[in-house]
């Protein structure tokens, strides 16, 4: 499959009254240290939520459009380890990963749920790791107004399922029918099995892959799944782990448009966070 022969993703935002968030359970099953055991300077990593919050975190279409430009049409591959996040952002990087003149490879390191998906889609190849996991479901957003609002939201998040539903049965050949099936039910698909249904290519060996989960940034992501896992709005969660570090989490953004974290973590407040979160779970 070339990237010209994939469909076209659908761009813009048809309503206003709503906000996007991650579901819990994509946050539960990410795993914020596992990153690839080695790059080079033509690989673009996706390790964050997809778009930008208030504080301007998260991977953005602007953020690699211009790791694109870097890289100049070279040859590029794409690591993702990402929750999902912001649908409408994703569809856009899709769109400019499919549009890119060179060759793009993608390789799924850990995760790649709800508008990450959709970016792994475009790869030329799609690699994924044998306990990785991709995971489709259906356009995902918190709306608010009167009943006539809301069905109008409803219809207005329709053609962006029908547009996810394409490109789902582009890559894998599967009919639209078994697309939409998965969608409704979120489903999480592990590796050997994305490349069974043709969501994949082939699996990624184990040397490839490496998990940092001691880092600071790693730290950071296990909190604020902790944090989605008792339903604390991204906001919220993005102010306590400022407050937290100190700084804001993950300000710094390196060439290859990859958000980090900040290295001003006081272990003893993170442990302590942790008990906390630990009690209230209970």
């Amino acid at each position: 499959m070339t990237l010209k022969s994939l469909p076209q993703a659908p761009e813009g935002r048809p309503f206003a009254r709503e906000n996007r968030d991650l579901p819990s359970s994509a946050m539960e099953r990410w795993n914020g240290g596992i990153k690839a055991a080695k790059s080079d300077e033509n690989s673009i990593s996706v390790f964050d939520v997809i778009g930008a919050d208030w504080y301007g975190e998260g991977v953005t279409a602007s953020r690699i459009a211009g790791a694109l430009r870097a890289i100049g049409g070279a040859d590029v591959t794409v690591n993702i380890n990402s929750p999902g996040g912001d649908m409408f952002e994703g569809l856009a990087i899709y769109n400019l990963l499919r549009e890119y003149e060179g060759k793009v490879t993608v390789k799924v390191l850990g995760l790649a749920a709800s508008a990450a998906s959709i970016i792994a889609m475009a790869g030329d190849e799609v690699q994924i790791g044998r306990g990785a996991f991709l995971m489709i479901h259906n356009c995902w957003v918190y709306a608010m107004g009167n009943r006539h609002d809301l069905a109008q939201i409803a219809a207005d998040m329709e053609p962006f399922d029908k547009a996810m539903n394409d490109i789902y049965g582009a890559k894998t050949g599967l009919n639209a029918e078994t697309i939409e099936v998965m969608m409704n039910a979120e489903t999480y698909i592990g590796g050997s099995d994305a490349v069974e249904k043709g969501f994949a290519d082939r699996l990624l060996s184990a040397d490839e892959i490496a998990d940092d989960n001691d880092s600071p940034a790693a730290a950071l992501r296990k909190l604020d799944a902790l944090l989605a896992k008792t339903d604390t709005p991204r906001s919220e969660r993005r102010k306590l782990l400022k407050a937290l570090t100190g700084s804001k989490p993950g300000a710094a953004a390196d060439p290859a448009g990859t958000p980090g974290a900040t290295d001003e973590i006081n272990p003893e407040n993170i442990a302590q966070l942790q008990n906390a979160l630990a009690a209230f779970g209970k």
